[in-house]
């Protein structure tokens, strides 16, 4: 079969693969469309995989064409979005609820093959049924969106908080229709990109600029979120919480981001920093908010590139081009 592969480090191709088999409880799924991550620039530039190649791709959907002789919640036909999350269910963050935080953290797409292919091997506990008026190609996004749900579960945010999000890509624009569902009284914006702002501005947000120097709220927000994972970003961004405010550093940095903090304004005005790693237990009420419309695709996803393609789909991402990328196989 023809999949993405990144060979090395900034290297990907498009090559012939074997085709995969389902083991036991696995599922063979031909692969709709499957999007575009940072996390698939860190593995081209030498981070997150544990080795290389890899077919990326840990954000698809697709139909289910093979089973595994125990498999029996789905059937050939189905049409599934995939969870790519992959835990052992033994160490100590696997048995106090912390998946997410596993000492054997897997993923598909990352430490074995993705949905970057015509076709991937998923656990069947991972395949989400997708309702008949829910897209195929379109359920690519229900795995950026269980991220945006767990980064919410981290905030437990309160009713008519004001908000600033650093970052109107899809994880800022993922971030800004949460907020406005859980009751913010308002979500601003910042981003160097006008077109990007632009989408957030359709989008209804409540103000945006390329600087929170331009909007107006001098006291702060009570919620700041990193979308960017970019060190100026971060930086400014502490220093715009509001006294008993909170941080979150939801976007991806490299591992060679430093950012500085003051130690007695956290202490004297109750800032909290806090942190949001991946998916854990928000994938299946994200497929349900995602069939009751919580994104509209057709805004979010700006791109559909054939897989062909992918190498020059991962350059228009890096350049920051267009919203969600998603590749077709």
């Amino acid at each position: 079969m023809k999949a993405a592969v990144i060979e090395s480090v900034g290297r990907a191709v498009v090559t012939e693969v074997p085709d995969p088999t389902p083991g036991p409880r696995e599922v063979v799924v031909e692969v709709a469309a499957c999007g575009l991550c940072g996390t698939d620039l860190h593995i081209l530039q030498g981070e997150f995989a544990p080795k290389l190649p890899i077919v990326p791709g840990h954000e698809f959907a697709g139909e289910v064409v093979g089973v595994g002789d125990r498999v029996t919640e789905v059937s050939v036909g189905d049409r599934v979005a995939v969870d790519p999350s992959l835990y052992c269910y033994e160490c100590r963050y696997c048995r106090t609820g912390h998946n997410n935080l596993c000492e054997r953290w897997a993923a598909i797409g990352v430490t074995t093959a993705g949905g970057a292919a015509k076709y991937a091997v998923a656990p069947v506990a991972n395949c989400v049924k997708l309702p008949e008026h829910v897209r195929t190609q379109d359920a690519a996004l229900i795995e950026p969106l269980s991220c945006a749900v767990r980064g919410y579960d981290v905030l437990r945010s309160r009713l008519g908080s004001h908000v600033l999000i650093y970052g109107s890509g899809t994880m800022g624009l993922m971030m800004l229709e949460l907020a406005k569902r859980t009751g913010a009284a308002s979500v601003d914006m910042v981003d160097l990109n006008p077109a990007r702002l632009e989408t957030a501005r359709g989008l209804g947000v409540s103000a945006s600029a390329a600087t929170p120097d331009e909007l107006d709220r001098p006291q702060g927000w009570d919620l700041v979120i990193d979308a960017t994972g970019n060190a100026a970003a971060i930086q400014d961004g502490l220093d715009r919480v509001a006294k008993a405010g909170t941080f979150l550093q939801f976007g991806v940095a490299d591992y060679a981001t430093r950012v500085q903090i003051d130690p007695y304004r956290i202490y004297n005005q109750e800032i909290t920093i806090t942190g949001s790693m991946a998916v854990l237990h928000s994938y299946e009420r994200a497929a349900e908010l995602f069939a009751n419309g919580v994104l509209d695709p057709d805004v979010f996803i700006s791109d559909r590139i054939p897989l062909d393609r992918y190498p020059e789909a991962l350059e228009q991402f890096a350049a920051g081009v267009g919203r969600k990328i998603v590749v077709v196989p």
